[in-house]
């Protein structure tokens, strides 16, 4: 059995055109997910809509979410958590911009 071990906060390049996003563990029903933002944000105008929860921490950084049906921010820093159930929208107003947000994402997917 091969063992593996990576860092969660290595292979980050200074510089982030876009955000990124790795696969770190995949299955039938769960994916889970290093996002890395560097004052990256959802565009304008749209709204993240998934067929799945989606369970998120901020393992350093700062993000600043908003969900469309209440449109009170979600302020997310170092070491908070946020569930965020199947089909509510939402969207990424705020990532830090002077230093890297590094997120955790799990996606439940719910099998019949």
């Amino acid at each position: 059995m091969a063992t593996n071990s990576n860092n969660i906060f290595t292979g980050i390049a200074e510089q982030l055109p876009e955000e990124l996003i790795e696969c770190l563990f995949k299955r039938e029903n769960i994916t889970i997910e290093r996002i890395v933002s560097k004052g990256h944000i959802t565009p304008a105008g749209q709204w993240y809509d998934q067929a799945w929860d989606e369970w998120i921490i901020v393992l350093k950084g700062e993000a600043v979410l908003c969900y469309e049906q209440d449109t009170q921010l979600i302020t997310l820093k170092t070491g908070d958590y946020l569930l965020i159930p199947t089909h509510t929208r939402h969207c990424v107003v705020l990532t830090a911009t002077d230093t890297a947000t590094i997120w955790l994402a799990v996606h439940i997917r719910n099998t019949p």
